[in-house]
């Protein structure tokens, strides 16, 4: 039973693998980074690819696409909405570790990055380039 608050238990993989009792804060950071530290890394880049391929054509961005959070991603919604395809997006603001981890994953440094079947295609002057060359609705069909 509990004796002391707190108490803190510590699972890895669905099993009980470490109790702590007390606020001992040098002894729950050591039990964290011990048990925890490679495992972040491979979630961090299973949740990527997940949301990388969570649809056909998935756009990384500031904000939302009712509400942007900076020109460059409000621009890239305005171009998307009409080519009329279905597309998804993820708020890169969200999640720290998302936004560090796609700027390395895709070797491309700023947001917004459009995705399809997978792949970058790149950011918004990639997808301007495409739209003005008239290339883009063939990019985003995968084509």
């Amino acid at each position: 039973g509990v004796e002391t608050v707190p108490y803190i238990v510590f699972f890895k993989d669905g099993k009980k693998v470490e109790a702590v009792t007390g606020a001992k804060v040098d002894t729950l950071k050591g039990k964290l980074e011990s048990l925890y530290e490679t495992s972040e890394v491979i979630d961090i880049e299973k949740r990527m690819k997940g949301l990388i391929n969570r649809s056909k054509i998935m756009l990384f961005m500031k904000g939302c696409p009712s509400a942007p959070r900076c020109g460059f991603s409000r621009t890239i919604i305005d171009i998307l909405q009409e080519e009329g395809l279905p597309f998804d997006t993820f708020d890169i603001l969200t999640d720290e570790a998302i936004r560090q981890g796609l700027k390395e994953y895709s070797k491309w440094p700023t947001f917004p990055q459009l995705y399809v079947d997978g792949d970058l295609v790149g950011g918004l002057d990639i997808i301007k380039e495409l739209k003005e060359n008239d290339e883009l609705r063939d990019a985003l069909e995968g084509n």
